[in-house]
């Protein structure tokens, strides 16, 4: 073999190298940064429900304090029930979109903040509903059953935080 065809044949076994490593290289770059891309919207997702969660948690406590004195101001607890309500559309809104993202173990915490939530909800409509009735007989045992599950709805919330962060901090 002369040396023109072995510097040839070299330069195009040397050019196919550097290809094939650029070709590897620049997956591998690509794979990085769609899950980089991934996480990032994840993040969001999390942090738009979690922050619509303390938004509507806010606006729960204002209607549970309305509802404290032995004869509530009605109107104050219809306005802050509205409000609450209001916030409640946006928790679930923010939810499909924690959903979508996912993973599975962050969907079924995410779920189970839902149920927490709409226990308390239950209890909140229960004592607004009694209260503009007039009816008392039950103020003192449902105040208690909603602390008992707003301790429950923040173990649930402090649950996703957990599961959420693991989520993020995964590699894709």
């Amino acid at each position: 073999m002369d040396s023109g065809l072995a510097a040839l044949l070299g330069a195009a076994v040397g050019s196919a190298a550097t290809l094939g490593a650029a070709v590897v290289n620049g997956r591998a770059q690509g794979r990085s940064q769609h899950a980089q891309q991934s996480r990032q919207h994840r993040r969001d997702a999390y942090a738009r429900y979690l922050s619509a969660l303390h938004d509507r948690d806010l606006a729960m406590d204002a209607v549970l304090d309305a509802l404290r004195p032995d004869r509530p101001d009605l109107t104050a607890v219809e306005e802050r029930t509205v409000r609450f309500v209001t916030l409640a559309r946006e928790v679930h809104r923010a939810c499909e979109i924690v959903i979508l993202e996912g993973p599975a173990p962050v969907v079924a915490v995410a779920e189970r903040v839902t149920n927490a939530s709409a226990e308390i909800s239950y209890v909140m409509r229960r004592m607004s509903e009694n209260a503009r009735a007039g009816d008392t007989t039950r103020k003192v045992e449902d105040s208690a059953l909603a602390a008992e599950r707003e301790r429950t709805l923040y173990a649930a919330i402090k649950e996703f935080r957990l599961s959420a962060r693991a989520a993020i901090g995964q590699a894709l």
